[in-house]
């Protein structure tokens, strides 16, 4: 250290980066030492050596340090000396804490001697410093005390001589600096929170925000490490210290700090990791109760940028804001909060914004202190509409990736992937409990009502579960938050108004509606017939028949039904199923001799095509409720009716086969009840669920009768099996060939080329099937159809063989001979089964 405080005076100097790093190093190595006492108790016959080379370490590390100083005599400068002495301040270690006070004073008495005043621009981190000493002041140690208190005049000196250098008159320093000693005050070691108090009241003239928000986070520092690191009375002494700084300094020079709230905010809940000690954390945190008094809405908003999802830390900062007193006003702080839950998850720009995230995790920790539940009730409704709505903002967004896993998860386990709206549902689930709706919660539980909130297509579902076991359990709030959609349903976007009228339609069950003008409850449903959205269509026939109840209302509702199912058209399975089961209950109104059947042909229309719905609840709905509502037509059927049923026909024959008993029992029942209506005599097999396989000659009776009673429909028969070949599902391909292979044969009085060559196109797709089944009963058909061709010389389609050379395909061609049937059967088995190996290659 003393060759390099030599090396100080020559030229180049060193860069701050390197001065930075040379500094922490010689510090470390300092101050790392053991305590002389223990250097000296290890090698006793050295003792004396032992001080004198501790003494002389000591004066070469604080002569390097001024020598460093004058090398760069400037703010900055000055800065990067001080700032590796900080961190040591606080230390656990008592002749830690000393020598760094020690090596602190120095320099700045250092700064104070040996050069004119130089920094216009304000002494650096001075809040930092100042909170340090302060905090050394009441350190166990009355000599490191002492040293703070007389480091801290030599500052204020500085200090003063900063503001007189405009003065013409040279300022005798040494004076200024005994003077100024006298007006601090003497070092008190039975109350040294006297001197800290007296302090940080005179130093008021140099502290602007950053410095009072410096000197904040300076004290919280004193409150690191556990009192058994420290020792229990020098522990108490750090937090006593700690809370007297914190609490004068908000009392002081609170109105200065208002735009240094975020960043005061921001180091509070750094600092929390680090302080373990329960009265320790409850000083830490009494900024946040102190400046939400007088500046509750910049505290929200700071806290509002806590990460997310909230640890324990902004955790216990949301609960400070009431738990501690002075609190801010329960009733501002809820009103904040709502307002920000109103909010979009994203920016103008696209981006996600946490606020509302946020926001409703803040109200999830208010709601875990009692004395805030009753405060909350005043705006239970808004709150619990908004929290419908985010969680519908939600659902699918994902935050930034600093945000993405859970903080408090232990360190042995693989964190928990944080996902937004399942937070926001969790919040709604917390409000309904401290509400007092557990039947409510327990309800939506059972019936699986809160995935159904998180799902985009389920969600207005689970909202619509709330609101009906809200009526079901006669919430008391359900007035009040029926009145309070009416003029929500209008509002926002699409995901808005969905939320709001899926719970509103539920509401159009109590008494209370029979006081809303018509406009809002019939009038907006009807209007909402003709909404873009389906879901919306949806609502809006589920809040027309919940009104039909009503007997003022029945006919009314009854004179929209066309409008009703008309709504239905081109929309998803699943919604229409869950309309068509409410517009059940219309159908069962009606007049059983109503003579125009339109309605029921329309709706007849909408069903047929969700027959072949992937998934198998939509199915088995739509295949009951088209034969409930074949139940209600009546004699005579019209043409338009007839042909309808006629349709049906070869969708239920071919979904009857597949090998789901509960899909199959439901065509089984409609395919009666439209035989019944229009008499038909279809073969008994018809009826039965016994597969095909190896039953071609039933599947050809069935295709001789629709063919022959139904000629003029046929070619719709041979269409409806085509696209159903096509369809995703092996075993309705597999049937719909075996279906095809069948009824072209019966159809060699019409057939023509063009439908023909459509057929063989088909079967040669579907023999490179990837099921094998599929292949086998694909090559099969070709056969039988061919064989017919052949038969009863049909000419084939551009005179081809359906196949390459007849010799090594074995297909018929115009000119061959008819081969015996074992060869037959053999040539469409091989054949197949090639077809199959080649597309598995493929």
């Amino acid at each position: 250290m003393e060759t390099l405080t030599q090396l100080s005076h020559i030229q180049p100097v060193l860069g701050r980066q390197e001065r930075s790093e040379l500094v922490n190093t010689c510090v470390k190595s300092v101050f790392s030492l053991p305590s002389v006492q223990a250097m000296q108790e290890k090698d006793e016959a050295k003792a004396e050596a032992t001080q004198t080379l501790y003494r002389h370490t000591l004066e070469a590390l604080q002569t390097l340090l001024n020598a460093l100083f004058v090398e760069d005599p400037t703010p900055a400068g000055l800065k990067s000396i001080l700032e590796p002495l900080g961190p040591w301040m606080n230390s656990g270690k008592a002749h830690e804490r000393a020598r760094a006070v020690k090596s602190n004073v120095s320099v700045l008495n250092h700064t104070l001697l040996t050069l004119p005043f130089f920094m216009t621009s304000g002494f650096p981190a001075l809040g930092l410093l100042l909170g340090r000493l302060i905090l050394r002041i009441g350190d166990p140690d009355e000599e490191i005390g002492r040293e703070a208190l007389d480091g801290i005049t030599i500052l204020y000196t500085i200090l003063e001589l900063q503001k007189r250098s405009g003065d013409k008159e040279e300022t005798n320093k040494e004076e200024l600096y005994e003077s100024n000693k006298r007006f601090l005050g003497p070092y008190n070691p039975v109350s040294p929170c006297q001197n800290i108090l007296r302090v940080i009241a005179e130093f008021g003239d140099f502290l602007g925000p950053q410095q009072v928000k410096d000197l904040l986070l300076a004290a919280l520092e004193g409150l690191k490490g556990s009192s058994e690191a420290r020792g229990k009375d020098s522990g108490e002494m750090m937090q006593l210290a700690s809370e007297v700084t914190l609490s004068s300094v908000l009392e002081w020079y609170r109105h200065r700090v208002l735009e240094v709230i975020p960043e005061i905010m921001q180091g509070i809940y750094a600092q929390l990791n680090h302080i373990q000690e329960p009265r320790a954390r409850e000083v830490a945190l009494l900024p946040v109760s102190l400046l939400a008094s007088s500046f509750m809405t910049e505290v929200v908003v700071a806290l509002l940028k806590c990460p997310l999802p909230l640890d324990s830390n902004g955790a216990e900062m949301w609960r400070q804001l009431i738990l501690r007193k002075p609190s801010c006003d329960v009733r501002d702080l809820l009103d904040l909060l709502l307002t920000s839950l109103k909010e979009k998850p994203f920016t103008k720009k696209g981006r996600a914004s946490i606020v509302p995230l946020a926001a409703a995790s803040g109200l999830c920790e208010l709601l875990s202190v009692n004395s805030c539940v009753g405060r909350v009730r005043r705006i239970y409704p808004q709150l619990l509409l908004a929290l419908l709505i985010q969680v519908h903002y939600h659902i699918g967004l994902h935050l930034p990736s600093r945000m993405a896993f859970c903080k408090d998860a232990e360190k042995d386990t693989q964190p928990s992937l944080f996902v937004p709206v399942r937070w926001v549902v969790k919040v709604v689930k917390t409000l309904l409990l401290r509400m007092g709706c557990s039947y409510e919660a327990t309800f939506l539980e059972d019936q699986g009502g809160w995935e159904l909130l998180e799902q985009a297509e389920n969600h207005h579902r689970g909202v619509s579960l709330l609101a009906r076991a809200m009526v079901h359990y006669s919430c008391q709030e359900l007035c009040r938050i029926l009145y309070l959609l009416i003029p929500l349903l209008e509002r926002g976007d699409e995901k808005h108004k969905i939320t709001a009228t899926a719970f509103y339609v539920e509401l159009l069950q109590m008494e209370q509606v029979r006081r809303i003008p018509e406009e809002y409850s019939l009038g907006r449903m009807a209007e909402g017939l003709n909404h873009q959205d389906p879901i919306m269509k949806v609502l809006s026939i589920r809040g027309l028949v919940i009104l039909a109840r009503r007997t003022e209302k029945t006919a009314k509702v009854q004179a929209l039904l066309p409008s009703m199912v008309k709504g239905l058209k081109s929309m998803d399975g699943l919604l229409v199923v869950e309309a068509a089961h409410n517009l059940k209950t219309i159908f069962k109104g009606q007049d059983r001799k109503l003579t125009d059947s339109s309605v029921y042909v329309e709706m007849l229309q909408i069903l047929l095509p969700h027959f072949s719905d992937s998934r198998e609840d939509v199915r088995s709905s739509c295949i009951n409720l088209y034969g409930k509502v074949v139940q209600k037509l009546r004699l005579p059927c019209t043409p338009a009716v007839e042909e309808q049923l006629i349709s049906t026909l070869v969708p239920l024959l071919l979904i009857m086969q597949e090998s789901n008993a509960k899909v199959s029992q439901k065509c089984i029942k409609t395919l009666f009840h439209c035989s019944c209506l229009m008499e038909w005599e279809l073969p008994k097999r018809a009826y039965s669920r016994k597969s095909w396989d190896n039953q071609q000659q039933t599947v050809a009776k069935i295709c001789k009768y629709l063919v022959t009673t139904h000629q003029d429909s046929a070619f719709t028969f041979l269409s409806q099996s085509l696209e159903y070949a096509k369809n995703s599902r092996a075993s309705l391909r597999k049937y719909s060939v075996m279906f095809i292979g069948s009824l072209v044969p019966c159809m060699e009085s019409i057939m023509t080329k063009d439908r023909l060559n459509e057929v063989k196109v088909a079967l040669e797709n579907l023999r490179h099937d990837p099921e094998a089944s599929v292949c086998i009963y694909a090559a099969q058909a070709q056969d039988h159809i061919l064989a017919s061709c052949w038969r009863n010389s049909w000419p084939l389609p551009h005179r081809d063989s359906w196949g390459c050379d007849p010799a090594t395909m074995h297909r018929w061609s115009p000119s061959c001979e008819n081969l015996p049937t074992s060869h037959q059967r053999r040539s469409w088995i091989m054949q197949a089964l090639g077809s199959w190996k080649m597309s598995l290659k493929q």
